[in-house]
C-alpha cells in the first residue's frame, strides 16, 4: 500500500499511497491541498478502498513540499506541481484521474476523469487568510487581508502552518479548475451532505465515500464499490 515514484529531474523519492494490482482501471489521485488534505484524508483512503473492492486500482502520490517530502514547500509552484502530476500520471500508468478539490487544478488533462467539488485558487487563498485574520485578531494581533496578500506576492506568506512561496501564491490568485476532455465535474451536492472540508476536524463519512466510489466505478463500467 506504501511505496514511493521519482520525479524525472528530482534526487529525492516522493511516498505514494496505492491500491496497485496491476489492473485496467488505474485512478490517479489528486488530493486537496494544505488544511483540507488533512481534513480529507481518510475520506480519501476510503474512497480508495472502496475503489479497490470495484476492481480498480487507485494511485495517490504525494506532491513535492507535501507531506513526507524532502522537498520545501516554499520551492514550489503551480506549473511545477501541475507537471509532477503528469509525471506521475505517466511512470504509474494511470488511465484516469480523480481530482479533489483543489488537486483539480493541477490534474492532467490527457487522462479522462472527474473532479470532486473542484476549488478555484482565489477560494483556497481567501479561505487561508481569512482563518489566518480571524487568528491574529483573537491574539490581539492587527493583520488586514490587504498587506496579507501584497506579502504573499512579494516574499510569500505563512497559511494555517504551510509556507506558501511567492511564486505559488501569484499563481493562486488567478488559478481557476478546467475540465479536460473527458473529464466531468462532481457536485458535493451528487454526493450527499455538508463536505467534510467545512468540519473543525478531520472526519470521515462512509455514505459519502461510498457514492463517490460508486459514481467513478459505475463511469467506467465496474461493479459497485
Amino acid at each position: 500500500m506504501f511505496f514511493t515514484w521519482n520525479i524525472p529531474g528530482f534526487a529525492a523519492d516522493e511516498q505514494l499511497v496505492a491500491f496497485d494490482r496491476g489492473r485496467q482501471v488505474r485512478v490517479l489521485i489528486c488530493p486537496a491541498w494544505f488544511d483540507e488534505a488533512n481534513k480529507l484524508r481518510r475520506f480519501t483512503l476510503d474512497v480508495m478502498r472502496r475503489l479497490d473492492r470495484a476492481g480498480i486500482d487507485s494511485l495517490l502520490p504525494d506532491l513535492p513540499g507535501c507531506n513526507e517530502s524532502l522537498s520545501p514547500l516554499c520551492d514550489q509552484t503551480l506549473e511545477g506541481w501541475r507537471s509532477a502530476m503528469i509525471a506521475a500520471a505517466e511512470s504509474l500508468r494511470a488511465t484516469h484521474v480523480l481530482a479533489i478539490r483543489a488537486g483539480a487544478l493541477v490534474a492532467p488533462e490527457s487522462l479522462p476523469g472527474w473532479h470532486y467539488a473542484a476549488q478555484s485558487g482565489p477560494k483556497l487563498l481567501r479561505g487561508m487568510i481569512r482563518a489566518r485574520t480571524i487568528a491574529a485578531r483573537e491574539a490581539g494581533i492587527a493583520e488586514t487581508s490587504e498587506a496579507l496578500m501584497e506579502q504573499g506576492r512579494s516574499s510569500g506568506l505563512v497559511l494555517g502552518g504551510w509556507h506558501i512561496g511567492p511564486a505559488l501564491f501569484a499563481a493562486l490568485e488567478s488559478a481557476e479548475p478546467a475540465l479536460a476532455p473527458g473529464q466531468s465535474d462532481i457536485a458535493q451536492s451528487a454526493i450527499g451532505g455538508p463536505g467534510l472540508w467545512l468540519r473543525a476536524e478531520p472526519d470521515e463519512d462512509a455514505g459519502q465515500s461510498a457514492r463517490l466510489a460508486e459514481l467513478v466505478a459505475e463511469s467506467v463500467g465496474n461493479s459497485e464499490p
